[in-house]
């Protein structure tokens, strides 16, 4: 099975995550809170500190109705007034407050976060990425950080206030009067057995959400990168069906989340409203009786919509819990994924490396059970050429990305300059090798931007030399402006050659030693193909180059050649030697001519199956 097939047959790129409990996310995300101590208590200090205030209302109101109005001294009122608002107004200024520290705080958290599941995402093995839809992964990073943001620090804040609130009032009632407080704690029961139901039936709603909103995101993405083929085939109307599907996905998740949300939220609030029906009968007959004043019944009232308020709000908490939980386990889903293996010892190698390369009977296979490659054994000496020719899903690409370490072999051994490259560090390995794929990626930036990744640091005059050498030089001085001229996204801006030789530019800034070439000539005219053999040249000099290569005149120059059929070399020499061997290759170069290698085999009734 070629790589490409087991890509093809992987699950959905929606993949599940793992199920993980409320508190396992909650104990993981507030190690983010740690750098911002001081932070995280000030914000809580200032919702006390107007929590407090609030408190002070209730007595305030039954101080004006009792000490006051009831007993008409009216000189009193205005500075019971003024008590009053003051009272607000503190309130209100410790709120504004929070609300300062509590953003700085959340945006701080939210940067950390991103910035940890990125750089988790940029160490990530690339077969991580062969089974995962950018769309979900985007998605991931974005709103799962959000979502999960926001419980964190909602959490913090508001649960602990609340906490602390309900607590602090319960006790302020029951000392103004405990059969008033006995009345009031009577809807808890069925509050806390609500808010266990919730807890219980929501996560699979809220995981079943973020997956669909996953779905649609790829979609969309998709689809953005492949609105030329789109409209080229006329499949507006198709894609339009696809997308409603997935939106319709959407809608239903999220609305079912509202239903459960529009049920239970309602019914907390009319338990709640038992409560303070249960103090309002009590008290009215105590107050009817003379037991108690109409300023203490209403300062309780007051009291009691201050105690169920924060219930109210830690209801809301738990339904904000509930989305952090899935949302969550998408993300730590990216931080336990293990990264790239790399060495944990120094490295001996000496630079810049000769390139010399050797694989001994390397094996590998993408799935377990199906080999992709057998025993494959070759060495390229400093400066030669290698090239591997054969049939598509033979395992040429295959070969060229174990070099590298994209993937890891099984068995056998890989060596640079006599060092197992599973014992060099990955950033000293891949540091001494160019890649240039059929498929040339340019990044959403300028054409100067695209060319210095391949050495940031690279001078103007480094940076000029490498395009000429490149043979792009020309067409770039003939753009509007220049190497500040922006390629689009993919590049879309340039031709297929333009394009190819940018990235050939990039490979000789980067002037690594060993040198991958992974059908740089397959998608271009003849013209053009010339342009870019002639950068592939002066690429070439004096670097160990392994070429996959798409028609057999470019190769035959080659120190040696390797035939490649499921996965196991069938021929190797140069090419003077496999003409004179009568083999395969030899048959290939008779039938071939100017087409393609590919359509050669073809020919031959040679492909890989």
């Amino acid at each position: 099975m070629t790589h490409h097939q087991s890509v093809r047959s992987a699950p959905d790129p929606s993949f599940r995550a793992r199920s993980r409990s409320t508190w396992e996310v909650l104990r993981r995300v507030c190690r983010y809170l740690i750098p911002y101590k001081g932070l995280a208590t000030a914000t809580i200090l200032c919702a006390l500190l107007s929590m407090g205030a609030s408190l002070a209302f209730p007595k305030l109101l039954q101080w004006v109705i009792d000490g006051v109005i009831s007993k008409g001294r009216a000189g009193l009122l205005p500075a019971a007034v003024l008590g009053l608002l003051g009272a607000f107004l503190l309130r209100d200024l410790f709120n504004s407050l929070r609300i300062l520290l509590n953003n700085t705080l959340e945006q701080n958290v939210i940067y950390d976060m991103r910035r940890e599941v990125f750089a988790r995402l940029q160490r990530l093995p690339v077969d991580y990425f062969d089974q995962r839809a950018s769309g979900d992964l985007m998605t991931r990073v974005i709103e799962d950080v959000n979502s999960l943001e926001r419980a964190l620090i909602d959490g913090t804040e508001q649960g602990s206030v609340a906490v602390l609130g309900v607590v602090g009032v319960a006790i302020i009632m029951f000392v103004t009067d405990p059969l008033l407080g006995c009345m009031a704690l009577l809807p808890l029961p069925l509050l806390a057995g609500g808010a266990l139901w919730y807890t219980l039936t929501a996560h699979r709603r809220y995981r079943a959400q973020r997956e669909a909103s996953s779905a649609m995101n790829t979609l969309l993405l998709d689809d953005l990168q492949g609105v030329r083929q789109i409209k080229a085939f006329g499949r507006e109307p198709h894609e339009d069906s696809r997308f409603a599907s997935r939106a319709a996905d959407l809608r239903t998740g999220t609305l079912g989340i509202m239903r459960a949300w529009a049920v239970y939220s309602p019914a907390m609030a009319f338990t709640g409203s038992i409560g303070m029906a249960c103090v309002l009968w009590v008290g009215g007959g105590k107050v009817i009786n003379g037991s108690l004043s109409v300023g203490e019944l209403v300062g309780f009232l007051f009291y009691l919509g201050l105690f169920y308020e924060p219930i109210g709000r830690l209801h809301a908490l738990n339904q904000m819990l509930q989305s952090a939980r899935a949302a969550g386990e998408r993300v730590f889903d990216i931080l336990d994924f293990p990264v790239e293996p790399d060495s944990i010892h120094e490295s001996s190698l000496k630079l810049p490396v000769r390139g010399d390369v050797v694989f001994e009977n390397v094996s590998f296979e993408y799935q377990a059970g199906s080999s992709t490659l057998d025993q494959i054994s070759f060495r390229a000496a400093p400066g030669e050429i290698f090239a591997l020719v054969g049939p598509t899903g033979a395992g040429k690409s295959t070969i060229l990305n174990l070099l590298p370490r994209f993937y890891s072999h099984k068995s056998g051994s890989i060596r640079l300059d006599g060092h197992e490259t599973s014992t060099l560090p990955l950033h000293v390995l891949r540091s001494q090798i160019s890649v240039v794929s059929q498929e040339s990626f340019l990044f959403n930036g300028t054409i100067r931007e695209n060319i210095l990744f391949g050495r940031l640091e690279a001078t103007e005059t480094e940076l000029l030399e490498a395009a000429r050498s490149a043979n792009c030089h020309e067409f770039i001085s003939r753009l509007p402006n220049g190497y500040d001229s922006r390629v689009g996204e993919r590049g879309v801006k340039l031709s297929v050659g333009e394009k190819q030789r940018v990235t050939i530019a990039r490979a000789l800034l980067k002037n690594a030693p060993i040198l991958i070439l992974d059908e740089a000539t397959a998608s271009v005219d003849t013209a053009t193909e010339k342009l870019i053999q002639e950068a592939l040249e002066h690429l070439m000099a004096n670097r160990t180059s392994f070429v996959i290569a798409h028609r057999l005149s470019t190769i035959r120059r080659a120190t040696q050649i390797l035939v490649i059929q499921q996965g196991r070399i069938l021929e190797r020499g140069s090419h003077e030697q496999l003409i004179a061997s009568n083999g395969l290759y030899s048959r290939l170069s008779k039938i071939q001519d100017a087409s393609s290698i590919e359509e050669g085999f073809k020919k031959l009734d040679m492909s890989a199956p």
